[in-house]
Protein backbone atom coordinates (compact mmCIF):
# COMPACT_ATOMS: atom_id res chain seq x y z
CA UNK A 1 0.00 0.00 0.00
CA UNK A 2 1.20 3.38 -1.20
CA UNK A 3 2.48 6.10 1.78
CA UNK A 4 3.58 9.85 1.58
CA UNK A 5 2.31 12.51 3.70
CA UNK A 6 -0.79 15.05 4.10
CA UNK A 7 0.14 18.64 4.69
CA UNK A 8 -2.79 20.90 6.10
CA UNK A 9 -3.31 24.64 5.63
CA UNK A 10 -4.59 27.37 7.65
CA UNK A 11 -7.96 25.87 9.55
CA UNK A 12 -7.38 22.68 8.66
CA UNK A 13 -3.93 22.93 10.01
CA UNK A 14 -5.65 24.25 13.66
CA UNK A 15 -8.17 21.27 13.27
CA UNK A 16 -5.36 18.47 13.03
CA UNK A 17 -3.04 19.89 15.47
CA UNK A 18 -0.25 19.08 13.26
CA UNK A 19 1.13 20.76 9.96
CA UNK A 20 1.92 17.13 8.05
CA UNK A 21 1.35 13.51 9.21
CA UNK A 22 2.24 10.11 6.91
CA UNK A 23 -0.73 7.98 5.47
CA UNK A 24 -0.95 4.80 4.10
CA UNK A 25 -3.63 4.19 1.67
CA UNK A 26 -4.28 3.53 -1.96
CA UNK A 27 -6.89 6.31 -2.69
CA UNK A 28 -8.12 9.38 -1.19
CA UNK A 29 -11.44 8.11 0.23
CA UNK A 30 -9.06 5.88 2.25
CA UNK A 31 -6.57 8.65 3.72
CA UNK A 32 -9.27 10.57 3.99
CA UNK A 33 -10.90 7.80 6.05
CA UNK A 34 -7.71 7.19 8.24
CA UNK A 35 -7.52 11.31 8.83
CA UNK A 36 -11.06 11.11 10.05
CA UNK A 37 -10.44 8.20 12.62
CA UNK A 38 -7.25 9.69 13.90
CA UNK A 39 -9.19 13.30 14.27
CA UNK A 40 -12.89 12.98 15.25
CA UNK A 41 -14.20 16.30 15.83
CA UNK A 42 -13.34 19.90 14.06
CA UNK A 43 -11.22 18.45 11.59
CA UNK A 44 -14.35 16.20 10.09
CA UNK A 45 -15.96 19.40 9.90
CA UNK A 46 -13.46 20.83 8.62
CA UNK A 47 -12.43 18.53 5.33
CA UNK A 48 -16.37 18.93 4.22
CA UNK A 49 -15.21 21.96 2.84
CA UNK A 50 -12.01 21.51 2.09
CA UNK A 51 -10.53 21.10 -1.78
CA UNK A 52 -7.72 18.94 -2.27
CA UNK A 53 -4.45 18.24 -4.17
CA UNK A 54 -2.86 14.72 -4.96
CA UNK A 55 0.84 15.27 -6.06
CA UNK A 56 0.03 18.68 -6.80
CA UNK A 57 -2.90 18.37 -8.94
CA UNK A 58 -6.26 19.34 -8.27
CA UNK A 59 -8.32 16.63 -7.13
CA UNK A 60 -12.10 18.62 -8.12
CA UNK A 61 -15.51 16.47 -8.69
CA UNK A 62 -13.79 13.71 -8.95
CA UNK A 63 -14.65 10.90 -6.44
CA UNK A 64 -12.35 10.57 -3.87
CA UNK A 65 -12.37 6.48 -4.17
CA UNK A 66 -10.75 6.98 -7.83
CA UNK A 67 -8.51 9.42 -7.11
CA UNK A 68 -5.23 7.25 -6.76
CA UNK A 69 -2.37 7.65 -4.19
CA UNK A 70 1.15 6.90 -4.93
CA UNK A 71 4.36 5.62 -3.22
CA UNK A 72 5.80 8.89 -1.32
CA UNK A 73 3.09 11.08 -2.70
CA UNK A 74 1.71 14.65 -1.41
CA UNK A 75 -2.11 15.68 -0.45
CA UNK A 76 -2.58 18.61 0.41
CA UNK A 77 -5.58 19.83 2.68
CA UNK A 78 -7.01 23.58 1.34
CA UNK A 79 -9.58 24.87 3.35
CA UNK A 80 -11.36 27.90 2.22
CA UNK A 81 -9.43 31.25 1.92
CA UNK A 82 -10.82 33.97 2.48
CA UNK A 83 -10.24 37.22 0.21
CA UNK A 84 -9.46 36.75 -3.77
Amino acid sequence: MPAGTIRYWAAAKAAAGTAEEPYTAATLAEALGAVRERHPGELTRVLRRCSFLVDGEPVGSRSHETVRLAEGGTVEVLPPFAGG
